[in-house]
């Protein structure tokens, strides 16, 4: 097909809109794929919507193949199946609400298991219906408390979301590893670089959890690689490596010092290593101090006697003292409850917190839970805080002189550290998620009580995975990583069209040929934008085609006299072909997905 720009409903910006701040968002913007509706919310224009589309196929063509079936969910949902699964309330502030005509609760659809659960439930009752792997391609709606990125972190999204229901783990595990592959083909296929990383599940709950991130340094995800090129994995779901319990006896007694204006660790340190201490024969470093944030926790399965959730709890948080907090990795640790930095009316209304001087004993002798790092390992010695003003305990004992109520992944994961898998150290790196895939086991279809007749006829609860794929964001994603200091460079795969033709010369002539030139490669079976605007200058035409980003753009300049027409590859060198020649040349370079 021919598309004419005389005829597209496109306008080309030259500068970036005010509110943008990453290259997808500047140039999909200015390029006239998008348009911006509302903050977070963005209208799909020609160009646009036609990538869409074809990363649409692609995603579907792999999801077919994999013997998924399509349907459609209403993107308008009702309360009660998210109240069955307590994901109403769960979900919180980033949950679309609203109320219809006669008062009963609705929402907008920020991700769809309960009413993937429900309809198998509705269908299904024996185990000769199962395997089942169905998907949806279908906008989303999550009211974000910061959108910004343009189609990168909106409100309004297109994700593609399928669901297997399997009788065994076994089978779980087959269809996990189905849709791992099929994720594989489809971002190989866009041309996207990415890592397949270890994940934490978050609200979505379950088992394993895997993140496809696409490398960006725009991107608001870390994500650390193995020097051994064993393991990868999200920041929030690194494991840490701890250390080995140490032998309790034989270690000295606690003791208190007056430690004088020794509120920072870098205070601390010093003080340490003028009074002369050691530890293990070295001087002290911030490695040995043990810093205890005060957190208040919010957990919505807590409830009282009246049934109601008991709202924020204070909590203690014990990180070596060398590190810093990591609140998204907490907050992954801590998922569903939320928490946020204890404020200093939480520390006047309790008087064992001195802030600066705050240590485990005083949390745990006042009831408040206490959590810890896993290098915070039993015969672990600290140097942490005395619960007085300008004290500090030293040699105070994980295991004898203060126990924790469980352990947290908190302190920050640095250049460095040893990997998890135990070969070699960790680097660090930024990507944005492209997709997500999880094996959800029993959770949904428990809450749903799904009741599947097996085998020996017994009733049995089928298991899940949930496998989710950013449709809008991956044409984000792909923007990122494919542009230079003149505009979009699409891969032949989703580009809006394959091919780009630009007529140079104004003379009657020219503009002749550049119709049978377009008319040829049309008939040749390629998708052709024709620059036929008369008026235009070249350098106006030049610089639309960069920004616009096609792979190939043929140019009929003044060579053209010559019977030579330009060849760009936008992602590479300029060729000078014969004329007779470039509907050949084109049509064996979109067919080698160049």
């Amino acid at each position: 097909m021919i598309t004419r720009l005389t005829e597209l409903f496109l306008r080309t910006l030259r500068e970036d809109p005010a509110d943008a701040e990453v290259p997808s968002h500047k140039l999909l913007v200015r390029a006239g794929y998008v348009r911006r509706a509302a903050p977070g919310v963005y209208s799909w224009l020609p160009l646009g919507l036609r990538t869409l589309r074809k990363i649409e196929a692609v995603v579907r063509e792999e999801m077919d193949a994999m013997g998924a079936q399509e349907l459609l969910f209403p993107a308008l949902l009702p309360r009660e199946p998210y109240e069955q699964t307590n994901r109403w309330a769960e979900y919180g502030d980033d949950l679309f609400r609203l109320k219809d005509r006669k008062g009963a609760d609705m929402l907008l659809g920020p991700t769809h298991e309960e009413m993937f659960t429900s309809t198998v439930k509705s269908m299904f009752s024996s185990y000769k219906d199962f395997p089942v792997t169905l998907y949806q391609i279908q906008t989303k709606y999550r009211d974000e408390a910061r959108p910004r990125a343009g189609i990168l972190r909106g409100r309004e999204f297109v994700m593609k979301d399928s669901y297997s229901f399997d009788m065994t783990d076994a089978g779980l595990e087959e269809s996990y590893a189905k849709h791992r592959a099929a994720y594989q083909r489809v971002f190989d296929r866009v041309g996207i670089s990415y890592e397949i990383c270890k994940a934490t599940s978050g609200a979505m709950g379950g088992s394993a959890s895997e993140e496809f991130l696409a490398y960006s340094d725009n991107g608001e995800d870390t994500f650390v690689i193995s020097s051994a090129g064993d393991y990868a994995a999200n920041v929030e779901a690194v494991v840490t490596v701890a250390p080995s319990a140490k032998p309790i006896d034989g270690q000295p007694e606690a003791r208190v010092y007056e430690t004088p204006q020794s509120e920072t660790i870098e205070a601390l340190v010093n003080w340490a290593n003028s009074e002369g201490l050691l530890v293990d024969g070295r001087p002290v470093t911030a490695a040995d101090t043990l810093k205890c944030m005060v957190v208040k926790v919010d957990d919505p399965r807590l409830v009282g006697d009246d049934g109601e959730p008991v709202g924020p709890r204070l909590a203690g948080v014990l990180i070596p003292g060398d590190r810093e907090l990591d609140e998204k990795r907490l907050e992954a640790s801590l998922a569903p409850a939320t928490f946020e930095l204890a404020s200093e009316e939480d520390f006047k209304n309790s008087a064992f917190l001195v802030k600066g001087y705050v240590g485990p004993r005083a949390l745990i002798a006042n009831g408040v839970p206490v959590y810890a790092d896993p290098r915070v390992v039993d015969g672990s010695a600290w140097i942490t805080g005395a619960d007085e003003s300008q004290r500090h305990v030293v040699g105070l004992v994980a295991g004898r002189d203060f126990e924790v109520d469980g352990f947290v992944e908190a302190a920050e994961v640095r250049e460095g550290d040893p990997s998890p898998s135990g070969n070699g150290t960790v680097k660090l790196a930024r990507g944005i998620e492209l997709g997500h895939i999880f094996q959800l086991g029993r959770k949904y279809t428990e809450a749903m009580d799904v009741q599947i007749l097996d085998e020996s006829g017994k009733r049995a609860v089928p298991t899940m995975g949930s496998y989710g794929i950013g449709i809008s964001r991956m044409m984000a994603v792909v923007a990122e990583q494919r542009h230079d200091d003149k505009g979009l460079v699409w891969p032949v795969a989703i580009a809006p069209y394959q091919v780009h033709v630009v007529v140079a010369n104004k003379d009657a002539a020219a503009l002749e040929a550049g119709e049978t030139i377009a008319a040829e490669l049309d008939e040749a079976g390629l998708e052709v934008l024709f620059d036929d605007r008369p008026k235009m200058s070249p350098g106006v035409k030049f610089k639309d085609a960069e920004l616009l980003g096609m792979p190939f753009i043929v140019i009929l300049g003044r060579s053209f006299a010559d019977g030579i027409v330009e060849l760009r590859i936008r992602d590479g060198e300029t060729l000078e072909v014969p004329a007779a020649e470039i509907v050949g040349k084109v049509r064996d370079l979109v067919a080698a997905g160049h």
